[in-house]
């Protein structure tokens, strides 16, 4: 089915949306992207971390009349908004969660039905078209989000469901696997810093915005290049799912040498994202959830990692 047109509801996922004259100033200094590149016809990858440098949560993030939109995992939306609300108080930035107001949809090969609702959207990767009631989002793969107030749902679905068959959540998520794209989740919240998941390749850490929460660890890790664990793309040869931040193992270490990012199930097996240390992948023998666990193949990535480039940002 990934490798199919469809479309489905992205339920896994709320919005916290951030609003006011201040918003900007503010999440600026809140988040690891630069909301300076932000407009009505860019989105943005990001994620917010702790003064340690990991992350509390990542998120695609647009713009809105008044404020911005942050789709995230369902599970982090509501702690995210507690902890900003503590350093809202002294802007003039409202928060709240969105995710009941607004519905999304993931599209894979829909562009004609984009089309036909008024959204042209551009090949480029986070860019956005707009109507005056919906807004439609581009991945770096060429999939598409569609969001829209909750109360154009029904009519949307039937817009799709009449041009395209629809999935189930996990062919998003493969799509999303096999992107390399990763997220943090409930289960790993605090677990990594952003390089770990590459999201510095994706667009979602500036290195020339200035101070943020948590950027002189990002920064420090970028350019000193002491990385030693990053995300990987494996494959694993069975159906059983497993949970995000299960350990993976390696010969080369006696103890874990990586966590499980994000999983899905593919035509023969599970494919998933890892943040593996650089050693075991060398070595090549990586196990699932114990020493003798099952054992998963590396598989590629659909991008590269280019320092000198990813610091330009």
């Amino acid at each position: 089915m990934a490798d199919t047109a469809f479309f489905c509801t992205l339920s896994h996922e709320g919005l916290l949306a951030v609003r006011g004259p201040d918003a900007s100033k503010f999440l600026q200094g809140q988040l690891t992207c630069n909301l300076n590149y932000l407009n009505d016809t860019t989105s943005s990858l990001g994620a917010r971390c702790t003064p340690k440098g990991r992350m509390l949560s990542s998120f695609r993030i647009v713009s809105v009349a008044d404020g911005y939109l942050m789709a995230m995992a369902s599970e982090l939306v509501q702690s995210q908004q507690i902890d900003l609300q503590k350093y809202a108080v002294f802007s003039k930035s409202k928060l709240g969660d969105e995710s009941q107001a607004w519905v999304r949809f993931g599209l894979k090969g829909g562009d004609n039905v984009l089309a036909a609702l008024g959204l042209v959207l551009p090949p480029e990767a986070d860019s956005v078209t707009r109507t005056d009631t919906l807004l439609a989002v581009r991945l770096a793969d060429g999939r598409a989000e569609l969001w829209a107030t909750a109360a154009d749902r029904d009519r949307l679905q039937q817009a799709l469901a009449a041009e395209l068959a629809e999935a189930p959540l996990n062919a998003w998520l493969l799509a999303q696997v096999r992107a390399g794209v990763g997220q943090v989740l409930g289960e790993t919240r605090e677990l990594f810093i952003p390089q770990m998941l590459n999201l510095q390749a994706l667009g979602a850490v500036s290195f020339k915005k200035g101070c943020y929460t948590g950027q002189e660890i990002v920064a420090r890790m970028q350019y000193l290049g002491k990385l030693k664990r990053r995300l990987y793309r494996l494959k694993l040869d069975d159906q059983r799912m497993p949970d995000p931040a299960t350990e993976l193992f390696s010969p080369v270490h006696g103890s874990s040498v990586g966590e499980v990012v994000l999983a899905a199930r593919g035509e023969s097996g599970i494919e998933l994202l890892a943040v593996l240390q650089e050693d075991a992948v060398t070595d090549g023998r990586v196990f699932l959830g114990a020493p003798q666990g099952q054992p998963l193949v590396l598989l590629d990535l659909p991008y590269t990692l280019d320092s000198n480039r990813e610091i330009q940002r």
